[in-house]
């Protein structure tokens, strides 16, 4: 008689065996074909620890860049597509839950998966390099120990097609209004706010030949971001790539940065590519139906499931969510359900991010452009024929020009749906401009060009809402009157340091305070002495000025509105609410702020004579995402102060854990200037250095550089690259 148990058992021990024996053999032919796909691959790091990557075909680039890319800072690659995921609970916990599920209501990982299936031969193979490259790292750095991806999928890419710091479209809707609806208003878990009005921004600006010493085209990459968000690297391939730049950790196509005959900064754009739509919703015998022109269609359903960590356990949270023909539900307002229209993810964005890297000249580039699909971006574009040009936006849905496309439009009427795209020869754009030179700075397009701009009236409301801002009105102050033009020259003007916001402020201060105040009334007798300073100082932050110092800590403390960088169709923009504010502003909107700057620098420093340079500080201590500054540990002074009151080179600081310093954190970031002459020139900058590992000498090799704005050669070239070679090597060596 058959034992059977004992069968059994012994059947699933061979199983067991055998599935280990193929997995393994499996596993040893993976690890051959990447170690032979490797070694199709050179990996250059020069003086500066830059990774110059040079491959056979664009895929085995893109291997060599991303195998580079993590072993200069693999956690930040990780923590990246963790977001994109929507499983950043499984490490934060509940605070960010509903930051997760906003991620997994906008973006969509099965149609992730699908375009992957369906994605032309030639980007199926990069997406399969990227993947391939950090599996492979992972595979030959088994000390790194990920967080939680331990495996990378060839789709991930698709999570997130445009390469910007806020890619992520909402509309007017927070996240805040997110949970409520979801939670009902009973969960007491917190989220983290996405930030709206903080102007993180960037500058770009395009000389032409007619405006430079050698009669070439310069172009002036400055994108403010929150430092190492991005690192410097260059990519070659056999098959017409070679670019240089800054790439987004994770990302394997080259952001903002130029190749033989071109080159593109992005400035964050304030173009309406998300629409809020009020849902006419009824409810039918438990079954929910929304209404679309007199017809009820039922409410689609998805329950998502997220996990969240708490005492070292996975707890699962389910969400019942609703979605309408407009997409995902966000909110209810005035009684109605708000969904949200956005395209926070496309193949076509990803395809486009990659293409205009490999254009090789300007009608190659709007080819590029022609594809509609960057949702984030402001384009400044130079050439080596002498081009320059400027995209205001590049997804531009048309609609009902009638309507205020900023506010909650009707969701039950078809008339309220996109009718497709704007082609691009509709949007606000401009090309080689008589004035010789663009300018861009997050700020309106019709300044670009200064009085050579595009007018406003030309145009729909929708298509540029933005602003004026006052590093937007630096900048052409400085162009309108600035001529022969050489790299230092640009690098010099984009380092200006104008704090062109208290050129309204302080004259309306000093106004206030003597026509109100009598030179012996004891209240505001401690101001006299530092309006004074700030009567006779030049509006310019340096490493020495008080002035600065009190003036950048008193604008702190007046009315946000003078922050409010982005402003919806039919608002006031930020010059103009300083402007209002300054016009009509009282005794008390304005000295009992610059009394509380005097009493907090006496309480940390002994006096309010602080020099700006002594409180302004870059430090970077250790390799963390979110890093811990100290007072006791050494720190570089900064001279240049925050974009947002004007200063073009952007130094963002704040105080940390009742700090006595503020810490820089956000603003100039990798910052290049190129020629496009016979050979490319080009110098470049970053904050601190290339590596995140405080034990390499690239972690802070160029941070007294970035202190005194001191550039370094761009090796651009290979025979470049070789003379400066420091190290040589295929991925995995």
């Amino acid at each position: 008689m058959f034992n059977y148990p004992k069968i059994l058992k012994l059947f699933f021990v061979f199983c067991c065996i055998n599935f280990q024996i193929t997995a393994q053999k499996n596993n040893t032919k993976e690890v051959i074909r990447l170690e032979k796909l490797a070694q199709q691959v050179s990996i250059i790091r020069d003086k500066w620890g830059i990774p110059h990557v040079y491959g056979r075909t664009d895929a085995d680039a893109v291997f060599g860049l991303l195998y580079a890319q993590c072993e200069d800072d693999f956690k930040r690659i990780e923590m990246n597509y963790i977001e994109k995921l929507g499983r950043l609970s499984e490490i934060k916990g509940q605070s960010v839950l509903y930051n997760d599920l906003e991620i997994r209501l906008l973006i969509d990982t099965e149609e992730a998966k699908s375009d992957y299936k369906k994605a032309p031969l030639w980007l199926k193979k990069i997406l399969n390099s990227y993947a391939d490259a950090i599996n492979f790292y992972l595979y030959k750095h088994p000390e790194i120990k990920p967080a939680l991806l331990t495996h990378f999928e060839p789709w991930f890419p698709l999570l997130w097609t445009d390469g910007s710091i806020g890619a992520i479209s909402t509309a007017d809707l927070s996240t805040g209004e997110l949970k409520a609806f979801y939670s009902g208003n009973n969960d007491k878990v917190a989220y983290v706010e996405r930030k709206k009005n903080v102007q993180t921004g960037s500058n770009g600006f395009a000389f032409s030949p007619s405006k430079t010493v050698d009669g070439n085209a310069i172009l002036y990459i400055n994108p403010h971001t929150t430092f190492y968000f991005r690192p410097e690297v260059q990519i070659t391939s056999e098959e017409g790539l070679n670019v240089y730049g800054a790439v987004t950790w994770g990302q394997f196509f080259i952001y903002q940065g130029f190749n033989d005959n071109c080159g593109w900064m992005h400035t964050s754009s304030n173009v309406d590519v998300a629409d809020m739509y009020a849902e006419k919703i009824t409810n039918k015998n438990g079954k929910l139906f929304y209404e679309f022109d007199k017809k009820l269609l039922p409410v689609i359903e998805k329950e998502i499931t997220i996990n969240y960590s708490e005492n070292g356990k996975l707890i699962p949270k389910k969400f019942k969510t609703y979605f309408t023909n407009n997409g995902p539900v966000m909110a209810k307002r005035d009684g109605k359900w708000i969904s949200l229209k956005s395209n926070n993810r496309s193949m076509t964005s990803l395809i486009q991010s990659w293409v205009r890297t490999k254009s090789t000249n300007f009608e190659e580039y709007k080819k590029a452009m022609n594809l509609k699909a960057n949702t984030s971006n402001n384009t400044v574009y130079a050439d080596s024929k002498g081009n320059i040009a400027y995209w205001h936006g590049n997804f531009i849905p048309i609609r009902d020009k009638n309507l205020n496309w900023a506010k909650v439009v009707d969701g039950s009427i078809s008339s309220t749906q996109w009718k497709g795209l704007h082609e691009v020869d509709e949007t606000v754009h401009i090309y080689n401009p008589v004035n010789g030179w663009l300018q861009n700075c997050n700020s309106t397009p019709y300044s670009v060009a200064g009085e050579n701009s595009p007018k406003k009236e030309n145009y729909l409301p929708y298509m540029a809402p933005d602003g004026e801002n006052f590093r937007g009105i630096n900048a052409v102050r400085i162009f309108t009157k600035g001529d022969h033009y050489t790299l230092d020259k640009v690098i010099s003007d984009g380092y200006d340091t104008k704090l062109s916001i208290f050129e309204i402020l302080v004259p309306s201060l000093i106004s206030v305070f003597e026509k109100n105040i009598k030179p012996t009334d004891p209240e505001y007798a401690e101001l006299i002495e530092p309006i004074t300073i700030l009567k006779n100082w030049d509006y310019y932050a340096k490493e020495n000025s008080i002035a600065t110092t009190l003036a950048v800590e008193w604008a702190y403390k007046l009315d946000p509105i003078i922050l409010k960088a982005y402003i919806d169709e039919g608002e006031l923009d930020q010059v103009e609410n300083t402007k209002n504010f300054a016009k009509n502003a009282t005794v008390k909107q304005l000295l009992p702020q610059l009394q509380e700057v005097l009493k907090d620098l006496k309480s940390k420093w002994g006096t309010w004579q602080v020099a700006w340079g002594e409180i302004n500080r870059f430090q970077r201590s250790s390799g963390d995402i979110d890093l811990k500054y100290d007072d006791s540990k050494p720190s570089l002074p900064i001279a240049f102060g925050p974009g947002s009151w004007g200063s073009l080179p952007s130094f963002k600081s704040s105080y940390q854990n009742s700090s006595k310093k503020r810490y820089g954190y956000n603003g100039n970031s990798f910052v290049c200037a190129v020629e496009f002459g016979p050979k490319i020139k080009a110098k470049s900058l970053l904050a601190g250095g290339n590596s995140s590992d405080p034990n390499s000498r690239h972690f802070d090799d160029q941070a007294e550089m970035y202190q005194k704005g001191q550039f370094k050669d761009v090796l651009f070239y290979k025979e470049d690259v070789l003379k400066n070679a420091k190290k040589t090597y295929h991925p995995g060596e």
